[in-house]
């Protein structure tokens, strides 16, 4: 599995028009069928520029799917978002590739 994910640190001026924009662009995301899941977290540290930071991590099955995304769908969507937030948000991506998944095994006495 692959997460892509987008970090973005939002202007406090935009901040409420933005976080119900992203939950519909998180949706539109997720319509293009190259995602299996997404979650929209805020990160907890005050950045020095001000505003407030949040991470929306994709979740892909394959290499593959994210290509589509990339290919396909991103140019499209980021466009939405420079077009409504330019000025007022900085972001940036990471791709991570999941190599094991660990949950926890019955309690120790």
């Amino acid at each position: 599995m692959y997460i892509y994910n987008v970090t973005v640190n939002i202007d406090e001026s935009v901040h409420k028009e933005w976080l119900s924009w992203i939950q519909v662009h998180i949706q539109n995301v997720l319509a293009t069928g190259s995602f299996i899941a997404a979650k929209l977290t805020q990160v907890l540290v005050e950045e020095e520029m001000g505003g407030l930071t949040y991470s929306i991590q994709y979740t892909a099955n394959t290499k593959e799917n994210l290509n589509d995304y990339y290919t396909l769908y991103a140019p499209k969507l980021r466009s939405e978002s420079i077009k409504r937030f330019a000025d007022k948000m900085i972001s940036f991506r990471t791709e991570l590739k999941v190599v094991k998944e660990f949950y926890p095994t019955s309690s120790h006495n």
